[in-house]
């Protein structure tokens, strides 16, 4: 997921994408512990974005603080 498409969300919207990241991670992990994961590189790629998305949501939360300083 780019960084433009996320910031393009609303608060909610990315919090929302955050958490059926790690749910899809969680499926994930259980697929690759029973040898099930067809694409291992999916694993990397979903802890990325989850990271890229939680960044996203500390910048907009500290932009918020500024301006009501």
């Amino acid at each position: 997921m780019k960084t433009s498409v996320i910031r393009d969300l609303s608060l909610d919207e990315m919090e929302q994408k955050a958490s059926d990241l790690k749910e899809e991670l969680f499926n994930l992990r259980f697929q690759h512990e029973i040898g099930q994961l067809e694409n291992p590189q999916r694993l990397k790629q979903i802890k990325h974005d989850i990271a890229r998305i939680k960044t996203i949501i500390r910048e907009v939360a500290l932009n918020k603080e500024k301006e009501q300083e």
